[in-house]
């Protein structure tokens, strides 16, 4: 579903240009097919200068607003949810130092400036088994003394894997009480890649291998951050939940897009033998197709909605992550919907493992495991409108 009237949309496609746009969407499933890593892909993104949306024209990127990467990434969704997915984890990056330096903070433009001289980012934040996701950390930040220091630990979910060249990763301090921020080169040495479990249901191309921090070793002069360990309110901590949720909610969304496409192009195309009319006829499936239509209305008004208040440097307050986290979890929850719609609409060939349907269908279940979860998702909104839960309430006296 097009927004034809969204200004934005005319700088999308002088970048995404058709010719590109169907490139990608030809080889997604062989990409998929085969587990392969969408080299081509990167390489023409690359060539266009879309690592460098968010960076300034005057370090030579393109000097898109968030709201315009967000539309552009709901575009490249629609043709390869895999590609717009691992590109997502460099733009993350490249948002975050957008929204410091819509604050005031400087210290990550070397990102925009690197992005747009073809440099690729990479998201190692997640960790096996860390439900604290940012508020802490298994791995081990040593201090080397110069202030410099040594990682050691797993990263899971590391999109890009086989191409970054500058891994932003963090970790805590021996004692536990400090968390460390800074980006390692690939060149450095001390981590490795284990690809031999990236065998996916879907997302397949993103190739998001587990990496091992070996003693890998960060110089002081890209340690960007020391915050406390546990909840905090550090800009950083914000520009990092900001970018990751606004632009995965942006993927789904385009997910949800194409699903909606597809539909309707199947009940266009089918008919029906009892009444010799087009599918898209029967007053169900029109009911049905309505509700589909409004799913998604809602979801870019939602998204839409985040990305201005983010690029205006809106001050929301406390009410500025639940309002993410519902960008995120609704985004998802409509394209598991509308790509469920989709299939039925579409007819007993999109059950075909070849179909596209089929392959968006598993694609779209990886938004089930982006933080925030529908556990956390639902504290976060929970403890928004209630209140922090109390220890004390519900004992006999409340019965």
């Amino acid at each position: 579903m097009p927004l034809p009237h969204d200004p934005r949309m005319a700088a999308v496609g002088s970048v995404l240009a058709p010719e590109l746009l169907a490139g990608v969407r030809a080889r997604a499933a062989g990409y998929d097919e085969s587990n392969a890593f969408p080299r081509q892909d990167l390489e023409e993104l690359a060539a266009v200068g879309y690592l460098g949306a968010l960076a300034p024209r005057g370090v030579g990127g393109l000097g898109w607003d968030l709201g315009t990467v967000v539309a552009a990434q709901r575009v490249l969704a629609m043709h390869a949810p895999a590609t717009a997915l691992a590109v997502n984890m460099h733009l993350v990056w490249n948002a975050v130092a957008t929204v410091l330096a819509g604050r005031g903070d400087d210290s990550l433009a070397f990102i925009h400036r690197e992005s747009a001289a073809g440099e690729v980012f990479a998201f190692g934040i997640s960790e096996p088994g860390n439900d604290a996701v940012l508020f802490d950390s298994a791995t081990v930040a040593e201090p080397l003394g110069d202030g410099s220091y040594r990682f050691t630990g797993t990263k899971v979910f590391t999109s890009l894997s086989p191409a970054w060249t500058r891994l932003g990763l963090f970790g805590a301090t021996p004692d536990g009480e400090q968390l460390v921020f800074g980006f390692l080169e690939r060149s450095a040495g001390g981590w490795s890649a284990d690809s031999s479990g990236w065998d996916m249901l879907g997302m397949r191309a993103t190739h998001s291998h587990t990496t091992r921090l070996e003693g890998a070793v960060v110089p002081a002069e890209r340690i960007v951050r020391h915050v406390p360990a546990g909840p905090n309110a550090d800009p950083l901590t914000f520009g990092i939940f900001a970018g990751f949720l606004t632009l995965v909610a942006a993927v789904y969304t385009g997910i949800g897009d194409r699903a909606v496409e597809l539909a309707a192009e199947g009940l266009a195309r089918r008919t029906s033998r009892v009444t010799g009319r087009p599918r898209s006829q029967d007053p169900v499936l029109r009911h049905k197709a309505g509700e589909a239509a409004l799913r998604q209305q809602a979801v870019h008004a939602q998204l839409r909605s985040v990305a201005q208040d983010l690029d205006a440097g809106a001050d929301l307050g406390a009410e500025w992550f639940p309002r993410l986290v519902a960008a995120k979890t609704q985004a998802v929850r409509t394209a598991r919907a509308q790509a469920d719609f989709a299939l039925e609409a579409s007819g007993g060939a999109a059950y075909h493992r070849g179909h596209e349907l089929s392959r968006l269908s598993r694609d779209v279940l990886a938004g089930l495991y982006h933080p925030s979860d529908d556990e956390s998702a639902h504290r976060t909104l929970a403890t928004f409108l209630l209140g922090p839960p109390d220890p004390e309430a519900g004992g006999p006296a409340s019965r």
